[in-house]
């Protein structure tokens, strides 16, 4: 595991003023606005209407109209107001249609943004306990290295080092059926068989070592000569 790849930066979550559907929800409260002082008018305009035109039918019942032309004039003034009202009142209505068509637009669009910020706020706190468990993982790392890399030789630590730097942060990964867990190549099978026999003959050189170190007598067995030479070759052309 790479402790590199531990350290998350802090990314900032996306912010909700940025969606599109901001303007949209901005558009649809400024319809609601205007269809709402719209209506407040058509109201004013009915109502102005309705009552002049109840005032002028006081009059006409009263009878305190003499003059035939001047009743004739009032009946008339009468009728055109009965349908300037009926036709504000029609308008009136269109602009309540519509302005329940905007509000239940607008409500739609609200509850979609408060949607949208509930799945941010969930995601803020799943993306805050991510950085929490690697900056915990990474402490659990940092100090499991510091007790193994003391234990290890100068040169082969420094190659490790180098690797990480090479390899964003991976200096050594698990082999998992001839796949590289660190790379995620995968080994041919020669590839293997190379890495098999290595190990091998450094577990027999480590229990030969042990022997040795221990001053116990090892089982005899018979040895090819050739063979051995053949194996140890390499090592010994490095080691001229």
């Amino acid at each position: 595991m790479s402790i590199d790849n531990l350290a998350l930066p802090p990314v900032p979550p996306p912010a909700l003023g940025d969606h599109p559907l901001r303007d949209r929800i901005v558009a649809s409260e400024t319809e609601v606005d205007d269809l709402e002082r719209a209506q407040t008018k058509a109201e004013a305009d009915v109502e102005q209407v309705r009552v002049r035109a109840a005032r002028d039918q006081e009059l006409l019942a009263s009878g305190r109209v003499a003059s035939a032309k001047d009743l004739e004039n009032l009946q008339h003034e009468v009728g055109s107001l009965a349908r300037r009202q009926s036709d504000l009142e029609d308008a009136e209505l269109e602009v309540m249609e519509k302005l329940e068509d905007a509000r239940g637009a607008l409500g739609v669009l609200t509850a979609e943004r408060d949607e949208l910020r509930a799945q941010l706020e969930a995601a803020e706190a799943e993306r805050d306990a991510a950085w929490s468990d690697a900056d915990r993982d990474g402490e659990w790392v940092g100090g499991e290295r510091a007790k193994v890399a003391p234990e290890i030789p100068a040169e082969l630590l420094k190659l490790y080092e180098k690797l990480r730097e090479d390899h964003n942060g991976v200096g050594a990964a698990a082999l998992h059926q001839r796949r590289c867990e660190g790379c995620r190549m995968e080994l041919t099978p020669t590839d293997i068989g190379r890495i098999r026999d290595a190990a091998l003959r450094a577990s027999t050189l480590t229990g030969r070592l042990l022997t040795f170190a221990r001053g116990s007598i090892g089982e005899p067995r018979v040895l090819d000569l050739n063979l051995l030479v053949r194996e140890i070759e390499p090592l010994l052309r490095r080691a001229v």
